[in-house]
């Protein structure tokens, strides 16, 4: 490893978040922050990075990117083949973490995942560029192949397939609707001394907010 990795750092000073500031509902609060990201033009406000667990307990981690954010929760779509979706249906806790480095900012959502219906799959499904629409055909997510040209030329013949045709919804293909439990909002502040602002879902749903040390 580089011996200058220990030396790498930079003082947090853009903006800082205190409980005067912030809104009484993470949702709104999630809004305003991401409404700024994307005022920012940093690359890929959107992206996630989500994180699911297996069988045996084992995390793992992955970026995509999402797609809805409303007061139901955030939602995301993938193949429900692939490894997350296979850790999803045996275990539905899933944590997102938006990282907006430079922001000098960051948001954790934990929740619960569950499949959104097939028809609102679809009408996402059909708003994509064509060529995702073959590329969710043309790739069985997470299985093992022997090299590229096996994805190439299944794009090819589904290119054929599909010429002049309305691409249907892959049956193994879907959105997933994460309904959050706790949100946590992280300014970077000077002196490591960073701002966290924790919102715990209560059995009423309304939301305890709390502050966490850095």
């Amino acid at each position: 490893m580089r011996e200058d990795i220990a030396s790498l750092r930079n003082e947090y000073a853009k903006a800082d978040l205190d409980e005067k500031s912030i809104d009484i509902n993470p949702f709104n609060q999630f809004d305003k922050w991401f409404s700024e990201a994307v005022a920012s033009e940093i690359l890929e406000p959107n992206a996630m990075v989500v994180s699911t667990v297996g069988e045996q307990g084992v995390p793992s981690q992955r970026t995509v990117l999402l797609k809805d954010a409303s007061k139901d929760g955030f939602t995301f779509y993938t193949n429900y083949g692939s490894k997350k979706g296979q850790q999803l249906d045996s275990n539905s806790n899933i944590s997102m973490l938006f990282p907006w480095y430079e922001l000098e900012r960051q948001i954790i959502i934990n929740g619960k995942a569950q499949k959104v219906s097939q028809e609102n799959s679809a009408q996402y499904f059909h708003s994509r560029p064509r060529a995702s629409q073959l590329g969710a055909w043309a790739s069985n997510q997470s299985s093992e192949i022997a090299d590229r040209s096996i994805l190439e030329e299944k794009l090819k013949m589904l290119e054929e397939r599909f010429l002049n045709k309305e691409i249907p919804l892959p049956e193994n293909w879907g959105g997933y609707l994460v309904i959050p439990e706790s949100f946590e909002f992280w300014q970077g502040r000077r002196s490591r001394l960073h701002d966290r602002i924790f919102y715990q879902r209560q059995a009423d749903d309304t939301w305890k907010i709390s502050r966490l040390s850095p």
